[in-house]
């Protein structure tokens, strides 16, 4: 059994203790509705669902994994768009997002051409999404309009596409393994999250960002990174760091994801919303999932490439 199998069995036997737990949780509540339990419930379901795409399009091969995280970006951008209000004059420069830009960025990744891919969103389309807006002649806030529509495209499609880049670098002694570097950037991340919740929920009690997020606490905040951490370092096996680079490597980028989620929060805040969206049971919409990967993975892509590629 290689490297990816195994690492996809113990995930879905780590589910399957997980939804068990659920279930005893629920007949102790006596069937009843019960908020917290309902949404641990429901996040669990997602979980398999999600595990189960993921698990499919390692299975199909790199274009699978890269086409996939299109996808991501595409309702991802999509909700993000969806909460920022535009203006007439905006449409060509949306266009010019969702069916110029999006494609280009993933297709500069299926032919690995670095030197364009890192640059084409920050500086080209940067200087020519505001050229766009700018020549349906509203100057309505101008300035912010451009602004949104410039950071949707920076968090939902540059910073995503980070996580199939991994699939670009030559690493030597580790070729064709590098489906596995993707696997442990995800998991960490995303397990630090639920460490978060679930410590917070056990022993929290100092609110960290009460006017960010009001469920995350200090203990919560302490208690996740510190345990997403170790769990890094100990999955080391699966990528080419030793045990004490895993750890470091973890640490930066489980801050980061938190960090990622205060400013996501930010913005739902400033919007007015709970959430991104609904695509997602239990978890909202596809940006509520990825807050946290989209400040990670970019300094994740760069320091494998820097040290490792």
């Amino acid at each position: 059994m290689d490297d990816n199998s195994l690492l996809f069995l113990g995930i879905g036997t780590l589910l399957a203790v997980a939804s068990g737990v659920g279930q005893v949780l629920k007949r102790r509540a006596g069937g009843a509705p019960n908020a917290v339990i309902d949404n641990l419930n429901a996040r669990i379901n997602a979980w398999w669902v999600m595990v189960a795409v993921i698990g499919i399009a390692f299975w199909l091969g790199h274009t699978a994994v890269i086409l996939l995280f299109y996808l991501v970006s595409f309702f991802a951008l999509r909700e993000f768009m969806t909460l920022t209000p535009t203006r007439r004059s905006d449409y060509p420069a949306l266009v010019a997002a969702f069916y110029l830009v999006l494609p280009l960025q993933y297709l500069l990744i299926g032919i690995s051409w670095y030197g364009l891919f890192s640059i084409f969103i920050p500086v080209y389309v940067f200087l020519l999404l505001p050229i766009l807006a700018s020549l349906g002649g509203d100057t309505t806030h101008f300035l912010e309009r451009a602004s949104k529509v410039q950071w949707g495209l920076m968090i939902a499609v540059f910073c995503v596409s980070h996580v199939p880049a991994l699939l670009t670098l030559q690493i030597p002694g580790f070729e064709g393994r590098n489906l596995l570097l993707i696997a442990w950037l995800v998991m960490v991340v995303q397990l630090s999250d639920v460490l978060q919740y679930v410590c917070g929920k056990l022993w929290g009690r100092r609110k960290i960002a009460p006017n960010l997020s009001p469920s995350k606490t200090v203990e919560g905040f302490v208690g996740g990174v510190a345990l997403a951490t170790l769990l890094g370092a100990v999955l080391c096996w699966i990528t080419p760091f030793g045990f004490w680079q895993a750890a470091a490597i973890a640490l930066c980028i489980n801050l980061l994801g938190f960090f990622g989620g205060l400013v996501m929060s930010a913005i739902k805040r400033d919007r007015g919303v709970k959430d991104w969206g609904h695509m997602i049971e239990g978890h909202g919409g596809m940006l509520d999932r990825l807050d946290s990967v989209c400040f990670a993975a970019p300094i994740f892509f760069h320091i494998v490439r820097f040290w490792w590629a």
